[in-house]
């Protein structure tokens, strides 16, 4: 079969039209049903049905039909004028949409919030960057919000690739996969107006008479292991907080002036309050939080991160973050 030379309107745009308006657009273009029928590799039968249904359909006469072919009438004019430009838009609309499928699939989506910053996951990224040539990072803000946390965690290979965060919750864990990266310590909080804010370090003597916010007991072993030595001092009053730390905790804590257990990487999240190291030793773990079936990309990067750090640490010795 003899190769014809393409329409003068885009094949993605006219497939993505009525197929009688694609035969339309072929026969006018070739000036032939039997021509058409080799472009569009139907029989020349097959075109003048389509054509005549299209004309049924439309109430109008597209083409007159002469011994020496068929021409477009005005109201054919028309719509193959109209129509070339509706595939044009049709086309248009599908390069687009495979430019946004292509960019969704080489991007990786990070979370980022006040308590849980991205910019630990950017520390990393730079050192693997080069093994995903073209991949782009967007990076996702949401709330830390107590009551909503769990959803966002679910949403981890949804909405996120990748959320950065402290990690000892069980909820946390039923819902998502957890490399660690290294731990934080925990200490305490105080407002700046508070008489300990001063000190350098804190001892458990310190926060005798003082109401200690804590986390309920039951999701984190780390924090009930605060919770245990605490308790083992009838001096200090436990108050429970959400069973996850929002900014209304961190508010809470500047306005009634109690204590507040925290992390050395919170720090800097509300300007009123003073974080102050403990004598204890209660490191809770951090690292990358991702889907617990993760496409391969996430497990890639995972691999990467992972194997990096073996072999810079082949002791397996427990990495301390610096303070954030």
């Amino acid at each position: 079969m003899n190769q014809k030379a393409k329409p003068n309107y885009c094949a993605g745009g006219a497939l993505m039209l009525n197929p009688n308006l694609t035969t339309f657009l072929a026969v006018a273009d070739c000036g032939s049903f039997n021509r058409a029928s080799e472009r569009l590799y139907i029989s020349p039968p097959s075109v003048m049905k389509q054509i005549n249904a299209l004309e049924k359909h439309l109430e109008l006469t597209l083409f007159t039909r002469t011994s020496q072919g068929i021409q477009l009438t005005a109201a054919g004019q028309v719509l193959y004028r109209r129509t070339k430009e509706l595939a044009g838009f049709a086309a248009g609309a599908l390069e687009e949409a495979r430019r946004a499928s292509v960019q969704a699939e080489n991007t990786l989506c990070i979370g980022s919030s006040i308590l849980n910053p991205c910019k630990p996951f950017m520390d990393l990224w730079y050192q693997v960057s080069q093994a995903f040539p073209g991949y782009k990072l967007h990076i996702v803000p949401f709330e830390d919000n107590h009551q909503g946390i769990l959803a966002e965690i679910a949403s981890l290979g949804k909405k996120f690739d990748f959320l950065v965060g402290v990690c000892d919750s069980k909820l946390w864990l039923d819902r998502c996969n957890f490399y660690q990266l290294g731990t934080f310590q925990h200490c305490c909080a105080v407002s700046r107006e508070h008489p300990l804010a001063k000190k350098k370090r804190l001892t458990i003597q310190d926060l005798y008479g003082q109401t200690l916010m804590m986390v309920k007991q039951g999701d984190s072993s780390v924090v009930d292991s605060i919770r245990a030595e605490i308790q083992a001092h009838p001096q200090i009053q436990i108050e429970d907080t959400p069973q996850f730390y929002d900014m209304e905790v961190f508010n809470r804590c500047a306005r009634t002036g109690h204590v507040m257990v925290t992390l050395e990487c919170w720090r800097d999240v509300h300007p009123g309050l003073v974080t102050i190291p403990v004598d204890w030793d209660h490191a809770i773990p951090y690292g990358l939080l991702y889907a617990k079936e993760p496409p391969e990309d996430v497990r890639r990067f995972v691999s990467l991160i992972q194997d990096g750090r073996t072999q810079a640490e082949p002791s397996g010795g427990t990495h301390h973050a610096p303070h954030h």
